[in-house]
């Protein structure tokens, strides 16, 4: 999934209601992408029927688990400074062991337990079941790891555990893995091959988050436009499928109908999207039922063929450019967000005027945008040389941003004096007294509280706004309410 998470912020302690009879107390934090919050939630799922309670205090916890983040060295820096703290506080509780989950699990492997000797079990994306023995093993007082990677785990029999939820949305995993080998990821190699979720457990999940009072959910994946069941088995095997396995192939713009007809009033959203595999029957399934909201994470990373070649993204510019074409005349209200790499290797200077001037083109709502970061392991990191200065990547993403920006507040502005439709999730940052959601694009609104609650979906007509926020009056209950 190439949408990240803010990973300047500390990681998320997620908290789980007390199930009763559980003695033993679990800390355990997320950092990255949303699929690894997902996970967090499978993790807390499955320890909760080992006898463990989450805690919001981490001196009194007897396991502390951190899911992390390979995407970019900075979200490993970040997780290994928490590691440093979690480690004295060990000393001042002897009992505590503490466990590194996810992709840094998985690249690193043996490494965190054998040369720097700081955790006591690692503990890779496709082997949270194997948690129960993995914790009889440190119990016994020997380190435990696990990151053999799964061609058919998906989670799909696990009710996952909603932690530090606010009871409106929630995230639904759909996929699990990537075949897409972009040549800057490191995602192939830390969540292996590409598998989809069984469509009778996701339509169960998406029913019983609508009978526990949930309004909005997520379809999750590394690229979910790459879903297809067939009744098992991995995506690249689907050319061997029999002929009725493959008359009654499930793909994405399936999915997401069946998702939306399952709940017509739950809201849903998805990410991440890969150009190469957005196809034009996602947008018109999008345009034809108002339950799936109006915005595509469309991640580009360069707007250069050359450089696109070299990040081994299968699609060029001018197709990119035909797929925001068919999206903005079939969903004209449709919003777009991006990823964007500067200073990639060999990137030139009219390779970065190549990215601005397809941003221009599409003029983007909002993006997440960075320098390239060597991963170790990627084809980037063993074939190529990072060899553009970091002074050079700094201008450049400072250009990127501030076109981003440009637009971005364009857009905002252009929701002034019209009524949308706003999911209520929480109060305002800023004032107490007002209520903070997310129109259908996206788009976060705020608007005095009245006597509205979190989880109604309200009108509201917008009378200012920010270069990101909209301000206004709540004047009645959705229909969707």
């Amino acid at each position: 999934m190439e949408k990240i998470i803010d990973e300047n912020k500390q990681g998320e302690a997620l908290i789980l209601d007390k199930k009763d009879g559980n003695q033993r107390k679990l800390f355990i934090e997320s950092y990255g992408c949303a699929m690894n919050f997902s996970d967090s939630e499978i993790v807390a799922s499955i320890l909760s029927e080992q006898g463990f309670n989450t805690t919001q205090t981490l001196e009194e916890a007897d396991l502390v688990l951190v899911n992390t983040c390979s995407i970019r060295d900075k979200a490993e820096q970040t997780v290994r400074k928490r590691l440093q703290q979690y480690n004295a506080i060990k000393r001042l509780n002897p009992k505590m062991k503490v466990g590194v989950l996810g992709c840094m699990a998985e690249r690193l492997k043996t490494k965190f337990l054998d040369e720097e000797k700081i955790v006591d079990l690692v503990v890779g994306p496709d082997a949270y079941k194997d948690l129960p023995n993995l914790l009889a093993e440190v119990d016994e007082g020997r380190d435990a790891i696990n990151v053999i990677l799964s061609k058919e785990e998906t989670y799909g029999d696990i009710s996952p555990v909603r932690l530090n939820s606010n009871g409106v949305t929630a995230f639904v995993s759909i996929t699990r893995g990537c075949d897409n080998m972009c040549t800057f990821c490191v995602v192939p190699f830390t969540r292996g091959r590409e598998r989809s979720r069984d469509p009778q457990s996701i339509i169960e999940e998406v029913n019983d988050l609508w009978s526990k009072g949930f309004k909005e959910i997520t379809l999750l994946g590394q690229n979910v436009d790459s879903y297809l069941w067939y009744g098992g088995g991995l995506k690249k095997d689907f050319e061997k499928a029999s002929e009725f396995q493959k008359a009654t192939a499930v793909n994405f713009a399936k999915l997401l109908e069946l998702c939306a007809k399952a709940q017509p009033k739950m809201r849903i959203r998805f990410s991440t999207s890969n150009p190469q595999d957005f196809t034009l029957d996602v947008i018109e399934t999008m345009a034809k039922y108002d339950n799936i909201c109006k915005h595509i994470h469309l991640p580009v990373q360069s707007g250069s063929n050359r450089i696109l070649k070299e990040m081994n993204r299968l699609h060029t510019r001018e197709e990119y450019f035909e797929l925001i074409d068919n999206i903005k005349r079939i969903i004209p209200e449709c919003s777009i967000s991006v990823d964007l790499i500067a200073g990639f290797p060999t990137e030139t200077e009219e390779d970065h005027q190549d990215t601005l001037s397809l941003m221009e083109y599409v003029k983007y709502n909002f993006g997440y945008m960075f320098t390239y970061s060597e991963r170790p392991g990627t084809l980037a990191g063993r074939k190529m040389e990072d060899d553009v200065p970091e002074a050079t990547k700094k201008r450049r993403l400072s250009e990127i941003i501030a076109l981003e920006r440009k637009y971005s507040e364009i857009n905002t502005r252009n929701h002034l004096n019209k009524t949308v439709e706003v999911l209520i999730e929480k109060a305002s940052k800023k004032s107490d007294s007002q209520w903070s959601g997310r129109t259908s694009d996206n788009t976060v609104a705020v608007f005095p509280k009245e006597h509205y609650k979190v989880g109604d979906l309200v009108n509201v007509l917008i009378t200012d706004c920010t270069s990101a926020t909209l301000i206004g009056k709540a004047i009645g209950y959705s229909k969707n309410n």
